[in-house]
This record gives C-alpha cells, structure tokens and sequence, in this order.
C-alpha cells in the first residue's frame, strides 16, 4: 500500500499526479499554481513525474553552508571558502557568487571583486560529518548510490516504490526535507532515465531546486542547449567544436555520427550519444577511487629548481602515506606545476609497475620536473606544485615480477620502518636531510 496525501492506494491503482509539493509531500491530482494544502508553491509538474527514477543529488555552496548554518551572523555576508591570499577559492555563498566569485578563482581576483567578503578554510572534520550523515539518508532509501565527492552523489531508485510505498520523485522530496532539518543545509536535485541527464538537471534550478528532464522530451529539451553542458568539453575543446561550426547540443544531434567519429574520434561518438541524451551507465556504489595527489601553493613565487625538489619530496611522502593508508598502488606518477601567472603544466610518466612508495614518486616526480626546467634557475617563476599517483588499483592484487623487483623490495621495507617509527612517535621522529632544510 501506498500512502499518497491523506489517501491510500495501490500504485498501480494511482492516476498520473499532475503535481507534487514539495513542502508537504502531497501529490496534487490538478494543475494548481499553489498546494491547497499547505499554500506553498514549490511544486514539481511534469507528465513523467512519477515514473522517472534516476537521480543526482547536490549540496548547495556544501561548505560556505556549514558554516552559516553554524554561525548566524554569516548568513547575509558574502563568504568565500578557500586558501589564503595565494590560494583559490573552493566554494562561495551565493551571496559571493553575485559578484562574480566562482570555485577554483585566485583568491587575490575574488577578493578585488569582494573586497568585504568573509574568507575561511575549509573545516575538514565538519565536512565529513555533513557529508557521511547525508550519505546514510541516502543509503536508507537504496543500495545504489555512488558518491562522487563529499558534497554530491547519483542515486538510482529503479524498484524503490514498493519499498517506500511512493514513487521515486516522492521519496527524493522527502530526502531533501529530511537533509534540511537533520543536517541543516539544503541540497538540489536532478530526476531523469540516466546519469548524465540527472546531472545536468541538477544545476538547474539551484539553490534548493528539483528539476526533471524526462525522456519524451530528451532530444528537444538538449537541442537548444549549449555545448559547454556536454561534461568533458572544457574551453579549449568547446573553442574547436565552436571553429568547426558546433555551437549549441542541437548542432550535433543534426550531424551524422560518422562525421563526428571522423572529426573527433572516440570523443566524436561520445558526443553523438551525450547529445542524443544516451547514457547506459550503471550506478556503482564501489566506484574507485582514480587518482591521489597532494599539492601545496607557495606564499612567494619560486623560480629555483633545488628549492622546488625540496617541497617536491614533502608532497611525494605525504601522497605515499595515504597511499599506504588506503592500500593502493598506483601506476602512473604525475606531476603538476602552475605558473605565477596561472598556467598549468603537468607532466605524467606511466611505470612498469604499480606502487606507492615516497621514493619512486619522487624520482619519478623529480626527473619530470627537470625536463620542465633543465637548469638551476626557472626563467618562469611558479606558485604551486604537486605529485600524485593514478591507475590505481589495490596493493597486492597483482602478480608480476619486474626488473629491480629486489630493489623495490629493500626501498619498501626501508619505508615501512621509517612509517612505523612515526606512527609510534609521531612525524617528526625520523627525516631526511630535505624534511630538515623545509623546516629551517
């Protein structure tokens, strides 16, 4: 049985509700522009309201909302949170973002465009405590929910009515009722037949919004999109797409897949199914992690080489112990420089084995940066470096032998010792001469 407002019905037996309110939870049997219930008009009306089951669920301005939520007297004050006047900005208020803020912006530039804006780090322990009590509501509704950051998520509610007694667009409006008086922040929500389009409807109608894109209207409703909305064309591939005659989603529905394929390969066919609102991906609640890094942005420019290995090895044992922690290996070392003038440069090596050893990475990490700058002395000067592993996959899975195999044997254990007599009397037992020359 099912429990639609104050009636009970089998689903089956319900009519196609022409709308839901999203204050009261009542589903609305006639158009209206405000729930006679309860007078609000945050209602959702949409022919497939009730049967579309696939959902991207986002937290709004995740941390900026913590912290008002904590402290009142934020709540009308534009608030950035981010690194300091060298960092970057990882979120803002929508407050900040009127004047133009945006995530990943120099903080110095969101700072000329608002200048009275309140500035704070990020509280990491807040953060996952809000984000592991939302991950549980959402895990009480289905199995099938796939984390993609600490602040969003893909939900698949396919067979859920029968669970909860209501239709999956029902159950996401009390979820997100539910976040906003157990949590206390609000979060937005996109419903569709597949990932891509539950994404995207969830940046629709942000703050606080459910938005629907249903599958009669997929083509249409894309066509006078633009392309830009496609995840994976950034600026400089949205740019060629533009210079070869593609400007909005519709452009490409138009165009045949083969001259697509022609033109951009394997990215030609993907978005000749993106614009055609094809996505078969599954949700995956054991999804991998992809990558770990570890960067740090400098208070003062820095142009030499030697000084840039130094904080290089810091990153590369910082990277290695989370590694280690997580029990992972990875495959593939990259490097990343950004310039003072915002440029960004990485660099990647692919090894003949998987690891997660301080060592390697950083020989790896360094060898890269060197043929960045192969003299002592950079002529460009640089603000922020980082080393990171990728193609990971867990420690111990793989049964190869490489060459050097007894070397790496001696180099792990060499570590091991070093990682327990830090765990045993904390970080700073045990260094390097380059630990000594950071700490000076």
């Amino acid at each position: 049985m099912a429990n639609f407002g104050n009636d009970l019905l089998t689903l089956s037996d319900q009519p196609q509700p022409a709308a839901l309110c999203r204050d009261c939870h009542s589903w609305l049997p006639a158009p209206t522009p405000i729930c006679p219930k309860c007078k609000s008009a945050r209602l959702l009306k949409h022919t497939e309201l009730a049967s579309l089951s696939m959902a991207h669920l986002d937290c709004d301005a995740f941390f900026a909302a913590l912290e008002k939520r904590d402290d009142p007297s934020l709540a009308d004050k534009p608030l950035i949170i981010g690194g300091g006047k060298r960092g970057v900005v990882s979120t803002c208020c929508y407050i900040a973002r009127t004047y133009g803020i945006r995530s990943a912006m120099p903080m110095f530039k969101a700072l000329q465009a608002c200048p009275n804006a309140v500035v704070m780090k990020p509280n990491g322990d807040k953060i996952r405590e809000a984000s592991q009590a939302i991950r549980a509501e959402m895990e009480a509704l289905t199995p099938l929910v796939q984390p993609l950051s600490s602040d969003e998520a893909f939900m698949d509610l396919s067979g859920t009515e029968k669970l909860h007694g209501t239709p999956p667009a029902l159950t996401l409006a009390k979820l997100a009722s539910r976040i906003e008086e157990n949590v206390g922040i609000t979060v937005s929500i996109g419903l569709s037949h597949n990932k891509f389009l539950a994404k995207l409807a969830s940046d629709f109608d942000k703050p606080r919004g459910f938005f629907i894109i249903g599958k009669a209207e997929t083509k249409s409703f894309l066509a006078k999109q633009p392309i830009s909305l496609i995840w994976g064309v950034g600026k400089s591939f949205g740019a060629k797409l533009a210079r070869d005659g593609y400007h909005t989603i519709g452009d490409l529905q138009t165009t045949d897949i083969k001259k697509l394929a022609d033109q951009y390969g394997e990215h030609g066919l993907r978005l000749a199914r993106l614009a055609r609102g094809e996505d078969h991906r599954p949700v995956n609640p054991s999804r991998e992690t992809k990558s770990l890094s570890s960067e740090t942005t400098f208070q003062v420019d820095i142009r030499a080489y030697k000084e840039l290995e130094d904080i290089l090895w810091q990153l590369s044992e910082k990277v290695s112990a989370r590694m280690k922690e997580k029990g992972f290996k990875g495959r593939v070392i990259t490097l990343k420089l950004k310039t003072a003038g915002f440029r960004s440069l990485t660099r990647r090596k692919t090894l003949d084995y998987p690891t997660n050893l301080a060592h390697v990475a950083f020989d790896t990490g360094r060898n890269l940066l060197r043929e960045v700058i192969p003299d002592d002395v950079s002529r460009e000067a640089y603000r922020l470096i980082g080393i990171g592993f990728s193609e990971i996959e867990v420690a111990g899975e793989t049964g190869q032998s490489y060459l050097f195999m007894d070397d790496l044997t001696r180099l792990s254990a060499r570590e091991q010792a070093v990682d327990s007599l830090r765990e045993k009397f904390g970080d700073n037992a045990i260094g390097t001469g380059r630990n000594l020359r950071q700490k000076k």
